[in-house]
């Protein structure tokens, strides 16, 4: 309800992030090549009264933009999943049905954030660049890039690793990014135990971390409202000191993170629907018509949720009792797109920064991305803050999401589709499994 009088006012969000994007990116490369010098050469006083207004006025505008976002990540991490996990007693209610849910949703996540992280490795979007642009990003975030580095340094052996993942002070670890996998253990233990005490005895915790979600879901609507000037304001620090350049890095990102969205929803999913559902690609897509429309145009599992509820029941024959199960805890849990775009990011980001990662890392990252594709929000942009808590743990740069922030709306829009059709297929298996028949 609340979109419309915006839309009829004028242009959408996405459009605006986007002339955002264009317009930051178009005045920067132009200053760029008007007043740059060449590689080696001696700075002109044009040139430093460029970097002076690009670091000291425009960079802090879209750095209040940034911290805007990240303010939300602990609050939307610690409630999300443990109002996640919290809400599994019904599980233990519907017994092999909410298992085989569960199992679905952690494979299908996991097989997505696979075939992003292949996809990086093999096209290597982030080395598109040459090695003195490369440095230059690198520099450029040298600030931050200390104290990661630091981080680095004093990295200890797997086995602490392990035990450090328990927090002594939860609130500590809320306060520190490099310990917010302490958090988010602390977070799935308390859901837990929520699980096995009575629901009366947990309602007043339940209601207020739902409030507080709900809030900071409300906050990182407004948030984004500023992203169209948080976004030109990045962009045109970043091509009015490194050219065009970064742009070509940008649009080879998006070709990788898109390219990867449509394989999974068009081989992965459909392929799904044929072997659990039986469903031939034709009928599949006959389907769920309306149901990728509202994906692409809301970009959001939980404004979705009615129109994959109704689908299902309607278009498919799901009862209304599976699909009332399984639609509401997938637009929860269930972020196969937003897991397979988080493993293309932060592997991209990490090439970007010159930081290649080890087996162990990137096994890391898997896991990282599975649990934050739970913890992040349903709706439009709400992956955005969580990308900051794995990128810490490798010791890249956050403030580098600026690189990929102006693309980010149509790549959200994209990665919403097969979200909720993981969903869907889900409840088409599981109404096979108990014996119901879908419509022809």
């Amino acid at each position: 309800m609340e979109s419309a009088p915006s839309s009829s006012r004028g242009l959408s969000l996405p459009t605006k992030i986007l002339l955002g994007l264009l317009v930051g990116a178009a005045i920067g490369v132009t200053l760029n090549l008007a007043y740059a010098p060449p590689l080696g050469g001696e700075k002109t006083e044009a040139w430093k009264t460029l970097e002076g207004i690009a670091d000291g006025v425009v960079k802090p505008f879209g750095d209040l933009f940034l911290s805007m976002l990240f303010m939300v990540v602990v609050p939307i991490v610690f409630s999300s999943l443990f109002l996640g996990v919290a809400g599994l007693g019904s599980v233990q209610k519907l017994g092999s049905l909410g298992g085989r849910t569960l199992l679905w949703f952690l494979g299908t996540t996991v097989v997505a954030v696979l075939l992003g992280i292949f996809l990086v490795t093999v096209i290597a979007p982030g080395k598109a660049v040459s090695p003195e642009v490369a440095a230059q990003i690198k520099a450029q975030y040298l600030g931050d890039a200390q104290a990661r580095i630091q981080q680095g340094a004093q990295a200890k052996g797997w086995i602490q690793m392990l035990v450090d993942i328990v927090p002594r002070n939860v609130v500590g670890a809320a306060a520190d990014n490099g310990k917010v996998l302490g958090l988010i253990f602390f977070a799935l233990i308390l859901g837990a135990a929520a699980i096995r005490l009575p629901a009366e005895r947990t309602r007043v915790l339940r209601e207020l971390l739902e409030g507080i979600y709900e809030l900071c879901v409300r906050v990182l609507g407004w948030v984004m409202s500023l992203a169209p000037y948080g976004v030109a304001c990045l962009i045109f620090h970043a091509t009015a000191k490194l050219g065009i350049d970064v742009m070509k890095l940008v649009g080879v990102y998006f070709l990788t993170a898109m390219g990867g969205l449509v394989f999974f929803q068009v081989v992965v999913i459909t392929l799904l629907a044929k072997v659990f559902a039986g469903l031939s690609p034709g009928r599949f897509y006959r389907g769920i018509r309306t149901l990728v429309v509202t994906a692409f145009s809301t970009s959001s599992s939980n404004a979705t949720m009615p129109t994959t509820i109704r689908t299902a029941t309607d278009e498919f024959g799901v009862p209304k009792e599976i699909a009332g199960f399984v639609m509401p805890l997938g637009a929860t849990m269930n972020m196969n797109g937003t897991a397979l775009f988080e493993g293309v990011s932060i592997l991209f980001l990490a090439q970007v920064y010159g930081q290649d990662l080890s087996f162990a890392q990137q096994a890391m990252v898997v896991g990282m991305a599975v649990l934050t594709a739970i913890g992040a929000a349903g709706v439009p942009g709400g992956s955005l803050p969580l990308l900051a808590v794995v990128l810490t743990q490798i010791q890249v740069p956050p403030e580098l999401l600026a690189l990929i922030l102006g693309v980010d709306r149509l790549v959200d829009m994209t990665r919403t589709i097969p979200n909720v059709t993981s969903d869907l297929v889900c409840s088409l298996w599981l109404a096979r499994r108990e014996g119901h028949v879908l419509k022809a």
